[in-house]
């Protein structure tokens, strides 16, 4: 079946990644690496990150959880300071903007999907992208977060495809998994260059 629309991550594949600025966080700190994200990891959906991202947590409220959460591990950070860290790496990527625009152009549909929060940074951050796509599904506008299978129905439904009918481009493994197992062609990111080539000969399109 041919493909109608393109799903993308935002944090990761269209903004500069979180992750960096958990993993300098982290060396900052000297605390192993992908600590904190197997900790996020395994609290599982009760756990604080998930909430927040989920929308059940304000910012204060998930500031104080997640500082309780790592000390129960052991460690001591500042959630507030890491949340800054992540907001000044998580900046557009404008090649990626760019095809999305020529995607576009060729007559597909095109949906952003992330997990995100509620926050001034976040709300400036989604307004300026917001028009770049014709479908736009937040995790904390929802009530849903990836991995959760119906939050992949839902952009499918609001794009008006089937999953086969569409690629979805994230950075995290996990969250490509369900869109597979729904039929969905799926694009592990790891930099926009890496993404643009191997989403080229899926649309038969030039993008970068």
């Amino acid at each position: 079946m041919a493909i109608r629309a393109v799903i993308f991550d935002l944090g990761g594949v269209i903004l500069g990644s979180p992750i960096d600025a958990f993993t300098a966080y982290e060396a900052e700190l000297g605390l192993p690496h992908q600590f904190l994200n197997r900790m996020i990891v395994d609290n599982g959906e009760g756990g604080a990150w998930q909430r927040f991202e989920r929308g059940e947590l304000a910012m204060p409220e998930f500031l104080d959880a997640f500082d309780q959460e790592v000390a129960a591990a052991g460690v001591q950070i500042s959630a507030a300071t890491l949340m800054q860290r992540v907001a000044q790496v998580s900046q557009p990527r404008p090649e990626m903007l760019a095809a999305i625009g020529r995607i576009r152009e060729a007559g597909l549909r095109v949906a952003a999907l992330t997990n995100n929060w509620a926050s001034e940074d976040q709300r400036s951050k989604m307004s300026l992208l917001r028009d770049h796509f014709d479908v736009f599904v937040e995790s904390v506008r929802e009530g849903l977060r990836k991995p959760d299978p119906r939050i992949y129905a839902l952009v499918c439904n609001r794009l008006g495809v089937a999953a086969v009918e569409a690629v979805f481009l994230d950075d995290i493994g996990r969250n490509l998994k369900p869109a597979r197992a729904m039929g969905m062609t799926t694009i592990r990111v790891s930099s926009a260059p890496q993404a643009l080539s191997e989403l080229e000969p899926v649309l038969g399109l030039s993008l970068s």
